[in-house]
């Protein structure tokens, strides 16, 4: 009997180790660059726990809808399946009816009752860590809910600046002192407010472990702040990560609050370029590169900018995309793409993976559906994966090879890896012919997505790609017939044919 299963064993093994390894080594020295973040608005997700449903109305989009901790908890492994790597949660403090959204906060140092109580959070920090996902909490600085205890508390009364309307966005003024959409706006420059709010970001970290906070409304509070919480919230644990949003189309103007300590933005100027890139077909994609050799000459980091699609504050994609009378299914494919290949982190907005349809503020905000169409969710699976596996797309240079009315091919280079992207924007299928002065002779080019292969001829390399497809290859030394690998597949076989016989042979004669 112990000789069967070692033989078994021994059979199993070289079947098994016949077959080649993955071509990229997953990363073990893993930075923020080469995580994927999934942006979610907590009460519009997921409903894991209806004790804590107080004054839902799933019908009203500006009531509480359910959503949780708990139905997070309950969708980590979906969300890790899909390949994303860290969790961007909207404000999470408790908030004053009907604060769905999380920015009409009422106490700093209590979770909403809406969502959970403060050990489930908890729990839901540490089962992400455990799936090796991070989480990054929405932080609001600027800004209180209209009816907070402290605009009535005489004790408080120099917490808040005078109450104007902000009237001249372009005044710096104007924008740090002034109350936007009518919320207390909190005087920042006072020392007892500075604290409070440094020392609630700090508790947050402390108390839960969270991996990094997504600044509201960064533009609104003088630099000056944000130097010292940078400072201060990057004391508690190592490798914080803050992402800033700065709401303008001048990079140089958002590079300012890079000097004050803030790793990366949401990248607003990229945003405009990608939307009307990919919202229909044959529109060129030269725009997106030009903003990556901005981003590079302007940002301390660039690969820690934030890439985005849509968010909670701007009409979903997908209604460009139904605007313009295209498939959502292809537009999301090619644009996700470019997104999850580029420099930069790609931020994927809930419901983008079922391509959730909605228009302004609270359209854009409808409840996630979990039973749609898997396409998609296959697709953003695969370059998830890919992502995780090929250094040179998250660290790797960024080199445009050939663009022309939407026919893109451009390549990404870490150490001796080299991936190269193809992105046909076009109606027509497109063909395109690299040099040798483009890409190294004499090799091959692996399709990791759609599995094409281009060998090098006369050294070239000739690329032909469907309409609105895309491919991302890996370029490699040429593949022959490997006589090795073939003899040692002929040999694993037929030793497992004859063990088969054998055991076939061995039972019969014990039942005769």
């Amino acid at each position: 009997m112990k000789k069967k299963w070692a033989i078994l064993a021994m059979v199993s093994l070289l079947f098994f180790s016949a077959f080649p390894a993955k071509a990229a080594e997953k990363k073990n020295d893993r930075k923020w660059q080469d995580e994927t973040i999934y942006f979610l608005m907590v009460d519009r997700f997921n409903d894991g726990d209806t004790k804590n449903d107080f004054n839902v109305n799933t019908q009203d989009p500006l009531a509480y809808h359910g959503g949780d901790f708990q139905g997070i908890i309950d969708k980590l492994d979906y969300l890790k399946d899909m390949g994303f790597t860290a969790l961007w949660l909207t404000p999470i403090f408790d908030n004053e009816d009907p604060g769905y959204h999380g920015y009409w906060i009422k106490d700093f140092y209590k979770p909403d009752e809406h969502f959970g109580s403060m050990e489930t959070f908890q729990k839901l920090v540490k089962e992400a860590h455990k799936r090796h996902m991070k989480v990054i909490l929405d932080f609001v600085a600027n800004h209180v809910g209209q009816h907070n205890p402290w605009v009535n508390d005489p004790a408080k009364k120099d917490w808040f600046h005078e109450k104007k309307d902000v009237l001249n966005w372009n005044d710096q003024k104007e924008l740090e002192n002034g109350w936007i959409y009518g919320l207390p706006d909190l005087k920042q420059e006072n020392p007892e407010v500075k604290n409070y709010l440094i020392n609630a970001a700090k508790y947050w970290i402390k108390k839960t472990d969270i991996d990094g906070y997504r600044l509201d409304t960064v533009r609104h509070v003088p630099v000056s702040f944000w130097s010292d919480f940078s400072k201060e919230v990057k004391s508690v644990k190592k490798d914080f990560y803050l992402l800033g949003e700065v709401w303008s189309k001048d990079p140089k103007y958002i590079a300012r609050y890079n000097k004050a300590g803030i790793d990366g933005f949401v990248d607003y100027p990229q945003n405009d370029d990608l939307r009307t890139a990919f919202a229909k077909s044959d529109q060129t994609l030269s725009w997106l590169f030009s903003d990556w050799e901005r981003n590079k000459a302007t940002y301390k980091d660039p690969y820690l900018m934030g890439s985005f699609m849509d968010n909670h504050d701007t009409p979903r994609f997908t209604s460009d995309i139904v605007r313009n009378k295209q498939f959502p299914g292809t537009r999301w494919d090619i644009a996700l793409t470019y997104l999850y290949t580029s420099p930069g982190i790609p931020i994927v907005y809930y419901g983008s993976e079922i391509a959730l349809n909605g228009g302004q503020d609270p359209d854009n905000r409808r409840q996630m559906n979990f039973r749609a169409d898997k396409d998609l969710i296959n697709y953003i699976t695969k370059l998830g994966e890919l992502r995780q596996q090929l250094p040179s797309l998250t660290r790797g240079t960024m080199e445009k090879v050939y663009e022309e009315n939407g026919m893109a091919i451009y390549k990404r280079k870490y150490k001796k890896e080299t991936t190269v992207i193809a992105i046909n924007n076009t109606s027509k299928s497109q063909s395109v012919t690299l040099t040798g002065k483009q890409l190294e002779n004499g090799k091959e080019l692996r399709g990791l997505l759609g599995g094409d292969m281009v060998r090098s001829k006369n050294n070239k390399y000739q690329i032909i790609l469907d309409r609105d497809k895309a491919e991302i290859y890996v370029l490699a030394a040429k593949t022959g017939l490997n006589m090795p690998l073939i003899l040692s597949l002929t040999a694993v076989y037929t030793a497992f044919i004859v063990f088969i016989i054998f055991i076939l042979r061995r039972a019969k004669r014990k039942k005769s």
